[in-house]
């Protein structure tokens, strides 16, 4: 080994320019691959983040509008959802873990000791917090208790609460919604929020469900009538998303995802809808959205890895170059090798390990510049999709063992033209 390592050095130093255009392809082949694997993996870490603070599998239902007669009833009759419509799905479903009824209601005057502004109010259940990541930096959450007992109490977003109190904290202070008295019991964490459906959480106050339909009801709808229904799916119903989505028969907009279809089912025994009904309930879920998103983050690292396997493979291919050109040099050193009693096994080692030897080493630079280049780069400021270029265990075994297919697949020929070579003709050789 320490032979070929010295062979290996000196045929690197006797052709300068044509053992660094080599190593070049090799190294840059390993930087490719760390590079692009990082950002492939950045970039969906970023978005995982971002797509997580709006909810993690989120799905939110609308009441729509009837498009076929069922029982009599006539079509284009409109759905309006109620707390019991929420308590319903929660016996019934067998995909549902989580729901939680919601009243938006904008527009309602909100005072501080210190400042007033027009704001939206939301009425929510304590399992709202859970399924869209609502979490608090100052003070408490609503809990079961504050519903139960109709407390006048109030989470208040971010930068509602810069409006509304400055740079105080909030919590324990008293807040007026639309004449009546409330007190903030906590404070919103700032949300780096992209995805909405009724404004960013950061400018909102929440209150109790209970206390939303006492206090400020719908004023377009009967009572009871809420804006939206938000349910989170169990896990198994999110992981089952793929085989949904693979066996489909038509296009990927005409799938009856398994949520949307129960949800529907349920109701429409309820409310006297036809369940095949589309356009009765309307269910944006997240989940369906994570899942596509993946899909093309996934193919992008796929593109990546391919363009940086290509990269690597054209590398070996000039280590194999290289490595021919040295046995053809060589080959007087072979015949008298040989003719002194070196045995084949023993010439087609040393050059096979003289060619793993200048894989490894230009595969080792390669990705120590492409580990330093990601270090770098992760001093800028990123965007909030974007966390970075992260390196993963994974990364670094796929660059490793490339590395050792590609240096083992350029070593093997050479070695084996070395061993074939006949002592005699070796010795008459002229270049």
């Amino acid at each position: 080994m320490r032979e070929a390592i010295s062979q290996s050095i000196g045929n690197l130093r006797a052709n300068k320019l044509r053992s660094f255009l080599t190593m070049f392809g090799i190294l840059w082949g390993i930087v490719s691959i760390v590079l692009l694997s990082a950002m492939g993996e950045g970039f969906r870490r970023g978005n995982a983040k971002v797509l997580n603070e709006f909810g993690k599998n989120v799905g939110i239902v609308w009441g729509g509008r009837t498009s076929l007669q069922a029982g009599g009833e006539r079509t284009g009759r409109d759905i309006r959802l109620t707390v019991e419509d929420a308590r319903t799905l929660a016996r019934e479903s067998r995909l549902i873990a989580q729901i939680s009824p919601e009243i938006s209601r904008g527009g309602v005057q909100a005072k501080s000791a210190y400042n007033a502004a027009s704001v939206q109010v939301n009425g929510v259940e304590p399992p709202y917090q859970w399924i869209r990541t609502v979490e608090v930096d100052r003070g408490r959450l609503l809990t079961w208790t504050d519903e139960q007992e109709v407390q006048r109490v109030a989470l208040i977003g971010f930068d509602m609460s810069k409006q509304l109190f400055g740079a105080r904290d909030p919590v324990g202070e008293p807040l007026s919604l639309n004449g009546m008295r409330y007190t903030v019991v906590g404070r919103l964490r700032k949300k780096n929020q992209d995805s909405n459906y009724s404004g960013p959480d950061n400018n909102k106050i929440f209150v109790p469900l209970a206390t939303m339909q006492r206090d400020l009801p719908r004023p377009d709808a009967q009572a009871g009538t809420v804006s939206q229904l938000l349910v989170e799916p169990h896990q198994w119903v999110v992981d089952d998303l793929p085989k949904a989505l693979e066996q489909r028969t038509g296009r990927v907009e005409d799938i009856d995802w398994p949520l949307e279809r129960e949800i529907r089912a349920i109701l429409a025994r309820h409310k006297g809808f036809d369940p095949n009904d589309r356009e009765s309930i309307a269910v944006w879920d997240t989940s369906i959205s994570t899942l596509m998103f993946g899909r093309i983050v996934e193919h992008i690292r796929q593109f990546f890895l391919v363009v940086g396997i290509v990269t690597l493979a054209l590398g070996g291919i000039g280590v194999m170059n290289i490595m021919l050109i040295a046995v053809r040099d060589r080959t007087r050193e072979i015949g008298v090798r040989k003719a002194l009693g070196a045995t084949s096994r023993a010439v087609q080692r040393e050059f096979f390990l003289e060619g793993l030897f200048l894989t490894g080493l230009s595969g080792g630079l390669g990705f120590l510049i492409g580990i330093g280049l990601c270090s770098l780069i992760n001093l800028a400021p990123m965007p909030d999709r974007f966390s970075g270029m992260e390196i993963t265990w994974h990364t670094s075994l796929f660059a490793v063992l490339t590395l050792a297919v590609v240096g083992i697949a350029a070593s093997v020929l050479p070695a084996r033209r070395a061993a074939q070579l006949v002592p005699t003709e070796a010795l008459r050789y002229e270049m």
